[in-house]
Protein backbone atom coordinates (compact mmCIF):
# COMPACT_ATOMS: atom_id res chain seq x y z
CA UNK A 1 0.00 0.00 0.00
CA UNK A 2 0.80 5.43 -0.13
CA UNK A 3 3.60 2.80 0.41
CA UNK A 4 8.90 6.84 2.51
CA UNK A 5 10.22 7.37 -0.76
CA UNK A 6 9.12 6.39 -4.33
CA UNK A 7 6.63 5.67 -1.86
CA UNK A 8 7.76 7.21 -1.56
CA UNK A 9 7.43 5.69 -5.28
CA UNK A 10 4.70 3.99 -4.60
CA UNK A 11 1.87 2.76 -6.99
CA UNK A 12 3.78 3.07 -10.48
CA UNK A 13 3.80 0.08 -12.48
CA UNK A 14 0.96 -2.51 -13.39
CA UNK A 15 -2.23 -4.42 -11.64
CA UNK A 16 -3.18 -8.30 -12.65
CA UNK A 17 -6.47 -9.81 -11.69
CA UNK A 18 -10.43 -9.59 -12.15
CA UNK A 19 -11.31 -6.40 -12.64
CA UNK A 20 -14.87 -6.16 -12.01
CA UNK A 21 -14.24 -7.97 -8.41
CA UNK A 22 -11.54 -5.35 -7.71
CA UNK A 23 -14.54 -3.02 -8.54
CA UNK A 24 -16.89 -4.30 -5.81
CA UNK A 25 -14.32 -4.54 -3.38
CA UNK A 26 -13.59 -1.15 -4.08
CA UNK A 27 -16.95 0.03 -3.42
CA UNK A 28 -17.11 -2.54 0.01
CA UNK A 29 -13.67 -0.40 1.09
CA UNK A 30 -15.55 2.84 -0.17
CA UNK A 31 -18.58 2.37 2.08
CA UNK A 32 -16.34 0.99 5.58
CA UNK A 33 -14.03 4.21 4.97
CA UNK A 34 -14.61 6.35 7.76
CA UNK A 35 -16.31 10.34 7.78
CA UNK A 36 -12.81 13.10 7.11
CA UNK A 37 -15.38 15.36 8.37
CA UNK A 38 -16.58 14.16 11.46
CA UNK A 39 -12.86 14.65 12.30
CA UNK A 40 -11.99 18.02 14.45
CA UNK A 41 -14.38 20.35 15.22
CA UNK A 42 -15.48 20.03 10.98
CA UNK A 43 -19.53 18.80 10.42
CA UNK A 44 -20.51 16.92 7.38
CA UNK A 45 -23.16 17.71 5.43
CA UNK A 46 -25.16 14.79 5.80
CA UNK A 47 -26.49 14.65 2.45
CA UNK A 48 -26.52 11.08 0.70
CA UNK A 49 -29.26 10.63 0.10
CA UNK A 50 -29.16 13.06 -2.65
CA UNK A 51 -28.79 12.26 -6.19
CA UNK A 52 -25.99 14.15 -6.28
CA UNK A 53 -24.31 12.33 -3.47
CA UNK A 54 -24.62 9.22 -5.39
CA UNK A 55 -23.26 10.69 -8.50
CA UNK A 56 -20.36 11.55 -6.44
CA UNK A 57 -19.42 7.97 -5.36
CA UNK A 58 -19.78 6.21 -9.11
CA UNK A 59 -17.46 9.52 -9.98
CA UNK A 60 -15.51 7.88 -7.50
CA UNK A 61 -15.19 4.39 -8.19
CA UNK A 62 -14.99 5.30 -11.83
CA UNK A 63 -11.79 6.91 -11.34
CA UNK A 64 -10.42 4.19 -8.41
CA UNK A 65 -11.20 1.67 -11.69
CA UNK A 66 -8.73 3.74 -14.26
CA UNK A 67 -6.34 3.30 -11.43
CA UNK A 68 -6.42 -0.28 -11.11
CA UNK A 69 -6.51 -0.72 -14.75
CA UNK A 70 -3.17 1.32 -15.89
CA UNK A 71 -1.45 -1.66 -17.35
CA UNK A 72 -4.01 -1.65 -19.85
CA UNK A 73 -4.95 2.00 -20.60
CA UNK A 74 -1.24 3.47 -20.04
CA UNK A 75 -3.28 6.21 -18.34
CA UNK A 76 -1.47 7.76 -15.60
CA UNK A 77 -3.10 6.73 -12.12
CA UNK A 78 -2.83 10.37 -10.83
CA UNK A 79 -5.20 11.79 -13.67
CA UNK A 80 -8.00 10.33 -13.29
CA UNK A 81 -7.92 10.75 -9.29
CA UNK A 82 -7.46 14.08 -9.46
CA UNK A 83 -10.50 14.68 -12.38
CA UNK A 84 -12.43 12.85 -9.57
CA UNK A 85 -11.39 15.15 -6.72
CA UNK A 86 -12.05 17.94 -8.73
CA UNK A 87 -15.98 16.68 -9.67
CA UNK A 88 -16.41 15.69 -6.29
CA UNK A 89 -15.72 19.09 -4.76
CA UNK A 90 -17.50 21.16 -6.65
CA UNK A 91 -20.71 19.07 -6.22
CA UNK A 92 -20.32 19.19 -2.10
CA UNK A 93 -19.77 22.97 -2.78
CA UNK A 94 -23.30 22.94 -4.50
CA UNK A 95 -24.82 20.54 -2.09
CA UNK A 96 -23.50 22.57 0.50
CA UNK A 97 -25.19 26.16 -1.05
CA UNK A 98 -28.43 24.50 -1.24
CA UNK A 99 -28.34 23.03 2.54
CA UNK A 100 -27.41 26.47 3.28
CA UNK A 101 -23.60 26.21 4.42
CA UNK A 102 -21.72 29.00 5.14
CA UNK A 103 -18.96 29.45 2.89
CA UNK A 104 -16.28 30.31 5.32
CA UNK A 105 -17.25 26.77 7.19
CA UNK A 106 -16.77 24.57 4.00
CA UNK A 107 -13.53 26.61 3.11
CA UNK A 108 -12.72 25.50 6.33
CA UNK A 109 -12.84 21.89 5.68
CA UNK A 110 -11.21 22.27 2.64
CA UNK A 111 -8.18 24.38 3.85
CA UNK A 112 -8.15 21.20 6.20
CA UNK A 113 -7.62 18.49 3.55
CA UNK A 114 -5.08 20.79 1.95
CA UNK A 115 -2.94 21.41 5.44
CA UNK A 116 -2.85 17.61 5.69
CA UNK A 117 -2.08 16.87 2.10
CA UNK A 118 1.00 20.24 1.81
CA UNK A 119 3.01 18.68 5.14
CA UNK A 120 3.17 15.25 3.82
CA UNK A 121 3.83 16.30 -0.12
CA UNK A 122 6.51 18.18 1.70
CA UNK A 123 7.75 15.42 3.62
CA UNK A 124 7.67 12.76 0.79
CA UNK A 125 8.85 15.47 -1.60
CA UNK A 126 12.20 15.52 0.25
CA UNK A 127 12.89 11.90 1.28
CA UNK A 128 12.59 11.33 -3.00
CA UNK A 129 15.07 14.09 -3.58
CA UNK A 130 17.40 11.91 -1.04
CA UNK A 131 16.39 8.24 -2.37
CA UNK A 132 17.53 10.03 -5.88
CA UNK A 133 20.70 12.18 -4.78
CA UNK A 134 21.77 8.25 -3.29
CA UNK A 135 21.38 6.33 -6.48
CA UNK A 136 22.80 8.75 -8.25
CA UNK A 137 26.18 8.94 -6.45
CA UNK A 138 25.75 4.74 -7.39
CA UNK A 139 25.19 3.56 -3.12
CA UNK A 140 22.73 1.51 -4.01
CA UNK A 141 24.37 -0.20 -7.46
CA UNK A 142 27.51 -0.55 -5.27
CA UNK A 143 25.27 -2.67 -2.50
CA UNK A 144 23.90 -5.07 -5.28
CA UNK A 145 26.82 -5.54 -7.18
CA UNK A 146 28.73 -6.36 -3.76
CA UNK A 147 26.17 -8.99 -3.37
CA UNK A 148 26.40 -10.11 -6.57
CA UNK A 149 30.02 -10.77 -6.47
CA UNK A 150 30.06 -12.55 -3.19
CA UNK A 151 28.42 -15.96 -5.14
CA UNK A 152 26.60 -16.98 -2.15
CA UNK A 153 24.25 -19.79 -2.39
CA UNK A 154 20.37 -19.80 -3.19
CA UNK A 155 18.87 -20.39 0.11
CA UNK A 156 21.36 -18.08 2.17
CA UNK A 157 20.90 -15.15 -0.56
CA UNK A 158 17.21 -15.79 -0.10
CA UNK A 159 17.94 -15.14 3.89
CA UNK A 160 20.21 -12.20 3.20
CA UNK A 161 18.27 -10.34 0.26
CA UNK A 162 15.18 -10.79 2.84
CA UNK A 163 17.00 -9.51 5.89
CA UNK A 164 18.33 -6.47 3.90
CA UNK A 165 14.77 -5.53 2.45
CA UNK A 166 13.16 -5.60 6.17
CA UNK A 167 16.06 -3.39 7.14
CA UNK A 168 16.53 -1.15 4.28
CA UNK A 169 12.68 -0.67 3.48
CA UNK A 170 12.38 0.71 7.10
CA UNK A 171 14.34 4.04 5.64
CA UNK A 172 14.01 3.94 2.08
CA UNK A 173 10.61 2.99 1.95
CA UNK A 174 8.81 -0.55 0.96
CA UNK A 175 8.90 -0.09 -2.93
CA UNK A 176 12.43 1.16 -2.94
CA UNK A 177 14.19 -1.22 -1.01
CA UNK A 178 12.57 -4.39 -2.89
CA UNK A 179 13.57 -3.01 -6.56
CA UNK A 180 16.94 -2.54 -5.56
CA UNK A 181 17.45 -6.65 -4.02
CA UNK A 182 15.35 -7.24 -6.43
CA UNK A 183 17.64 -6.32 -9.28
CA UNK A 184 20.39 -8.71 -6.77
CA UNK A 185 17.40 -11.58 -7.40
CA UNK A 186 17.05 -11.71 -11.17
CA UNK A 187 21.30 -10.84 -11.06
CA UNK A 188 22.09 -14.27 -9.75
CA UNK A 189 18.80 -16.44 -10.42
CA UNK A 190 18.73 -15.63 -14.25
CA UNK A 191 18.75 -18.99 -14.77
CA UNK A 192 16.47 -20.49 -11.89
CA UNK A 193 13.02 -19.06 -12.92
CA UNK A 194 12.00 -20.98 -9.16
CA UNK A 195 14.90 -18.61 -7.18
CA UNK A 196 13.46 -15.58 -8.51
CA UNK A 197 9.61 -16.42 -8.25
CA UNK A 198 10.07 -17.12 -4.38
CA UNK A 199 12.73 -14.79 -3.76
CA UNK A 200 10.19 -12.13 -5.25
CA UNK A 201 7.28 -12.92 -2.82
CA UNK A 202 10.08 -12.99 -0.23
CA UNK A 203 10.83 -9.26 -0.93
CA UNK A 204 7.68 -8.35 -1.04
CA UNK A 205 6.76 -9.61 2.60
CA UNK A 206 10.12 -8.74 3.99
CA UNK A 207 9.41 -4.80 2.63
CA UNK A 208 5.88 -4.58 3.63
CA UNK A 209 6.68 -6.00 7.25
CA UNK A 210 9.78 -3.63 7.48
CA UNK A 211 8.12 -0.56 6.49
CA UNK A 212 5.59 -0.92 9.36
CA UNK A 213 7.77 -0.60 12.04
CA UNK A 214 9.23 2.73 11.27
CA UNK A 215 6.91 6.06 10.71
CA UNK A 216 9.33 6.47 7.27
CA UNK A 217 9.50 3.21 5.69
CA UNK A 218 5.54 3.99 4.82
CA UNK A 219 3.33 6.37 3.76
CA UNK A 220 0.64 4.64 6.05
CA UNK A 221 2.76 4.95 9.10
CA UNK A 222 4.16 8.64 8.34
CA UNK A 223 0.80 9.61 8.27
CA UNK A 224 -0.24 8.19 11.80
CA UNK A 225 2.55 10.17 13.14
CA UNK A 226 2.14 12.99 11.27
CA UNK A 227 -1.44 12.97 12.66
CA UNK A 228 0.21 12.83 15.96
CA UNK A 229 -1.67 9.55 16.66
CA UNK A 230 1.13 7.66 17.91
CA UNK A 231 4.66 9.52 18.86
CA UNK A 232 8.03 8.51 16.66
CA UNK A 233 9.40 6.13 19.11
CA UNK A 234 6.00 4.33 20.00
CA UNK A 235 6.59 2.56 16.10
CA UNK A 236 9.41 0.63 17.61
CA UNK A 237 7.08 -1.50 19.43
CA UNK A 238 5.99 -2.79 16.33
CA UNK A 239 9.22 -3.85 15.61
CA UNK A 240 9.00 -7.90 16.85
CA UNK A 241 5.45 -8.02 15.52
CA UNK A 242 6.93 -7.25 12.41
CA UNK A 243 9.99 -9.55 12.49
CA UNK A 244 7.35 -12.30 13.57
CA UNK A 245 4.60 -11.05 9.95
CA UNK A 246 8.76 -11.52 7.77
CA UNK A 247 9.94 -14.65 9.80
CA UNK A 248 7.17 -17.19 9.46
CA UNK A 249 6.37 -16.98 5.87
CA UNK A 250 10.35 -16.92 5.38
CA UNK A 251 10.51 -20.27 7.44
CA UNK A 252 8.30 -22.18 5.22
CA UNK A 253 9.53 -20.46 1.62
CA UNK A 254 12.97 -21.31 2.71
CA UNK A 255 12.53 -25.37 2.63
CA UNK A 256 11.45 -24.67 -1.04
CA UNK A 257 14.33 -22.73 -2.41
CA UNK A 258 16.73 -24.57 -4.69
CA UNK A 259 19.94 -25.38 -2.36
CA UNK A 260 22.36 -24.92 -5.01
CA UNK A 261 24.93 -22.29 -6.35
CA UNK A 262 24.47 -19.44 -8.75
CA UNK A 263 26.68 -19.42 -11.29
CA UNK A 264 29.66 -17.26 -10.86
CA UNK A 265 29.49 -13.68 -11.98
CA UNK A 266 32.69 -11.59 -13.16
CA UNK A 267 30.79 -8.51 -12.72
CA UNK A 268 33.22 -5.70 -11.64
CA UNK A 269 32.73 -4.03 -8.42
CA UNK A 270 31.25 -0.58 -8.70
CA UNK A 271 32.92 2.49 -7.68
CA UNK A 272 30.72 5.12 -5.24
CA UNK A 273 31.05 8.73 -6.37
CA UNK A 274 32.33 11.25 -4.38
CA UNK A 275 29.88 12.66 -1.58
CA UNK A 276 27.89 9.38 -1.82
CA UNK A 277 28.75 8.31 2.05
CA UNK A 278 28.11 12.40 3.32
CA UNK A 279 24.77 12.66 1.23
CA UNK A 280 24.20 8.63 3.11
CA UNK A 281 24.96 10.65 6.81
CA UNK A 282 23.11 14.01 5.82
CA UNK A 283 19.74 11.89 5.27
CA UNK A 284 20.36 9.86 8.57
CA UNK A 285 20.70 13.51 9.88
CA UNK A 286 17.23 14.93 8.13
CA UNK A 287 15.41 11.90 9.30
CA UNK A 288 16.71 12.99 13.18
CA UNK A 289 15.86 16.83 12.39
CA UNK A 290 12.92 15.91 11.59
CA UNK A 291 11.89 13.54 14.85
CA UNK A 292 13.71 16.33 16.69
CA UNK A 293 11.25 19.19 15.25
CA UNK A 294 8.33 16.77 16.05
CA UNK A 295 9.10 15.69 19.57
CA UNK A 296 11.09 18.91 21.01
CA UNK A 297 9.62 21.68 19.03
CA UNK A 298 6.18 20.38 18.43
CA UNK A 299 6.75 21.63 15.14
CA UNK A 300 5.47 19.44 11.78
CA UNK A 301 7.95 17.29 10.62
CA UNK A 302 8.21 18.52 7.40
CA UNK A 303 10.15 21.15 8.29
CA UNK A 304 12.85 19.66 9.72
CA UNK A 305 12.91 17.18 6.34
CA UNK A 306 13.21 20.95 4.62
CA UNK A 307 15.63 21.92 6.61
CA UNK A 308 17.37 18.88 5.88
CA UNK A 309 17.00 19.30 2.18
CA UNK A 310 18.31 22.83 2.19
CA UNK A 311 21.65 21.53 3.49
CA UNK A 312 21.32 18.83 0.80
CA UNK A 313 21.34 21.72 -1.72
CA UNK A 314 24.28 23.78 -0.27
CA UNK A 315 26.08 20.29 -0.52
CA UNK A 316 25.31 19.74 -3.47
CA UNK A 317 27.05 23.08 -4.37
CA UNK A 318 30.22 22.24 -3.29
CA UNK A 319 30.42 19.17 -5.12
CA UNK A 320 29.22 19.80 -8.36
CA UNK A 321 31.78 22.98 -7.57
CA UNK A 322 34.58 20.86 -6.59
CA UNK A 323 34.32 17.50 -8.43
CA UNK A 324 32.66 18.25 -11.38
CA UNK A 325 35.21 17.31 -14.33
CA UNK A 326 34.91 19.64 -17.38
CA UNK A 327 32.31 18.13 -19.99
CA UNK A 328 30.32 16.51 -17.46
CA UNK A 329 26.76 18.42 -16.29
CA UNK A 330 28.42 17.20 -12.78
CA UNK A 331 25.45 17.47 -9.17
CA UNK A 332 22.08 19.15 -9.26
CA UNK A 333 20.22 18.97 -6.93
CA UNK A 334 16.73 20.69 -8.38
CA UNK A 335 17.65 17.45 -11.30
CA UNK A 336 16.95 15.38 -8.31
CA UNK A 337 13.86 17.32 -6.99
CA UNK A 338 12.49 16.96 -10.76
CA UNK A 339 12.72 13.14 -11.06
CA UNK A 340 10.81 12.98 -7.91
CA UNK A 341 7.74 10.08 -8.17
CA UNK A 342 5.23 13.49 -9.33
CA UNK A 343 2.72 10.92 -10.35
CA UNK A 344 2.64 9.39 -6.78
CA UNK A 345 2.59 13.14 -5.22
CA UNK A 346 -0.58 14.08 -7.46
CA UNK A 347 -2.28 10.97 -6.58
CA UNK A 348 -1.84 11.12 -3.44
CA UNK A 349 -3.26 14.91 -3.92
CA UNK A 350 -6.59 13.32 -5.84
CA UNK A 351 -7.08 10.46 -2.92
CA UNK A 352 -6.46 13.02 -0.41
CA UNK A 353 -9.68 15.43 -1.69
CA UNK A 354 -11.44 13.00 -3.50
CA UNK A 355 -11.79 10.76 -0.01
CA UNK A 356 -12.23 14.34 1.88
CA UNK A 357 -15.39 15.24 -0.59
CA UNK A 358 -17.04 12.05 -0.20
CA UNK A 359 -16.43 12.79 4.11
CA UNK A 360 -17.61 16.05 3.60
CA UNK A 361 -20.88 15.13 1.89
CA UNK A 362 -21.56 12.28 4.50
CA UNK A 363 -21.00 9.21 2.59
CA UNK A 364 -17.86 7.70 4.60
CA UNK A 365 -19.78 7.97 7.69
CA UNK A 366 -22.72 5.78 7.18
CA UNK A 367 -20.65 2.78 8.31
CA UNK A 368 -18.16 3.78 10.01
CA UNK A 369 -20.42 3.24 13.62
CA UNK A 370 -20.99 -0.27 12.17
CA UNK A 371 -17.55 -0.70 11.49
CA UNK A 372 -15.61 0.22 15.11
CA UNK A 373 -18.85 0.41 17.14
CA UNK A 374 -20.23 -2.33 15.78
CA UNK A 375 -17.41 -4.73 15.04
CA UNK A 376 -15.28 -3.84 17.85
CA UNK A 377 -11.72 -1.69 17.20
CA UNK A 378 -9.70 -5.06 16.97
CA UNK A 379 -11.91 -6.32 14.19
CA UNK A 380 -12.28 -3.32 12.40
CA UNK A 381 -8.58 -2.86 12.44
CA UNK A 382 -7.69 -6.17 11.07
CA UNK A 383 -10.47 -5.73 8.23
CA UNK A 384 -8.46 -2.84 7.58
CA UNK A 385 -5.25 -4.75 7.03
CA UNK A 386 -7.42 -7.66 4.39
CA UNK A 387 -9.00 -4.30 2.60
CA UNK A 388 -5.56 -2.98 1.58
CA UNK A 389 -4.78 -6.48 0.22
CA UNK A 390 -6.72 -5.86 -2.65
CA UNK A 391 -7.18 -1.97 -2.27
CA UNK A 392 -4.85 0.49 -1.47
CA UNK A 393 -3.76 1.20 2.19
CA UNK A 394 -3.56 5.10 1.25
CA UNK A 395 -6.89 5.95 0.78
CA UNK A 396 -8.01 3.37 3.46
CA UNK A 397 -5.76 4.70 6.48
CA UNK A 398 -6.43 8.21 5.68
CA UNK A 399 -9.91 8.25 6.24
CA UNK A 400 -9.67 5.95 9.30
CA UNK A 401 -7.20 8.73 10.50
CA UNK A 402 -9.63 11.20 9.88
CA UNK A 403 -12.57 9.56 11.35
CA UNK A 404 -12.18 11.00 15.10
CA UNK A 405 -12.15 7.24 16.16
CA UNK A 406 -10.86 6.75 20.37
CA UNK A 407 -8.49 4.39 20.07
CA UNK A 408 -5.76 3.84 22.51
CA UNK A 409 -2.25 3.51 21.25
CA UNK A 410 -2.07 -0.16 21.30
CA UNK A 411 -5.19 -0.22 18.55
CA UNK A 412 -3.48 2.93 16.55
CA UNK A 413 -0.37 0.39 16.20
CA UNK A 414 -2.83 -2.52 15.70
CA UNK A 415 -3.99 -0.79 12.44
CA UNK A 416 -0.87 0.74 11.42
CA UNK A 417 0.41 -2.44 11.13
CA UNK A 418 -2.48 -4.30 9.11
CA UNK A 419 -2.51 -1.90 7.19
CA UNK A 420 1.46 -2.50 6.77
CA UNK A 421 1.53 -5.35 6.24
CA UNK A 422 -1.67 -6.66 5.18
CA UNK A 423 -0.64 -5.81 1.25
CA UNK A 424 1.56 -8.86 1.26
CA UNK A 425 -1.37 -11.14 1.28
CA UNK A 426 -1.58 -10.77 -2.51
CA UNK A 427 0.76 -9.46 -5.05
CA UNK A 428 -1.64 -6.83 -6.77
CA UNK A 429 -1.20 -5.64 -2.72
CA UNK A 430 1.63 -3.34 -2.38
CA UNK A 431 3.72 -1.40 -4.63
CA UNK A 432 6.86 -3.93 -4.15
CA UNK A 433 4.54 -6.71 -5.60
CA UNK A 434 3.03 -3.97 -8.75
CA UNK A 435 6.63 -3.51 -9.38
CA UNK A 436 8.40 -6.85 -8.39
CA UNK A 437 5.75 -8.11 -11.23
CA UNK A 438 6.96 -5.73 -14.05
CA UNK A 439 10.51 -6.32 -13.40
CA UNK A 440 10.65 -10.12 -13.00
CA UNK A 441 9.91 -10.98 -17.31
CA UNK A 442 6.99 -12.85 -16.02
CA UNK A 443 8.73 -14.82 -13.22
CA UNK A 444 6.95 -14.31 -10.73
CA UNK A 445 3.16 -13.44 -11.30
CA UNK A 446 -0.03 -13.13 -9.43
CA UNK A 447 -0.43 -16.84 -8.95
CA UNK A 448 3.12 -17.42 -8.15
CA UNK A 449 2.35 -15.20 -5.31
CA UNK A 450 -1.03 -16.17 -4.38
CA UNK A 451 0.43 -20.23 -3.45
CA UNK A 452 2.05 -18.64 -0.59
CA UNK A 453 -0.63 -16.53 0.43
CA UNK A 454 -1.72 -19.45 3.15
CA UNK A 455 2.15 -18.78 4.60
CA UNK A 456 2.03 -15.33 4.57
CA UNK A 457 -1.68 -15.35 6.07
CA UNK A 458 -0.19 -17.30 8.55
CA UNK A 459 2.53 -14.41 9.50
CA UNK A 460 -0.31 -11.85 9.19
CA UNK A 461 -1.80 -13.94 11.95
CA UNK A 462 0.75 -14.84 13.91
CA UNK A 463 1.76 -11.02 14.02
CA UNK A 464 -0.83 -9.25 15.35
CA UNK A 465 -1.33 -12.24 18.51
CA UNK A 466 2.56 -11.58 18.92
CA UNK A 467 1.18 -7.77 19.10
CA UNK A 468 -1.25 -8.29 21.40
CA UNK A 469 1.50 -10.40 23.61
CA UNK A 470 3.63 -7.57 23.79
CA UNK A 471 1.90 -4.65 23.27
CA UNK A 472 -1.92 -5.29 24.50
Amino acid sequence: MITLAVYILIYINKIEGDILVRFLFIALSLLLMPSLASAAEFHNLGLTGTERGVYTVLIFIIAYGFVMTEEFTHMRKSKPVILAAGIIWGHAAILAHQAGVATEEMHKVFEHNLTEYAELMLFLLVAMTYINSMAERNVFEALRSWLVRKQFGYRKLFLITGVITFFLSAVADNLTAALLVGAVVMAVGADNPKFVSIGFVNLVVAANAGGAFCPFGDITTLMVWQAGYAEFFDFFKLFVPSMVNYAVPAAVMYFAVPDEQPLVSDEEAVQLKQGAIVICVMFLLTICTAVSFKQVLHLPPFMGMMTGMSVLMLYGYFIKKRFTVEGEEGFDIFNKVRHAEWDTLLFFFGVVFAVGGLGYIGYLELLSAGMYDGLGPTTANILVGIISAIVDNIPVMFAVLNMGVDMDLYQWLLVTLTAGVGGSLLSVGSAAGVALMGASNHKYTFFSHLKWTPAIAAGYAASILTHYLING
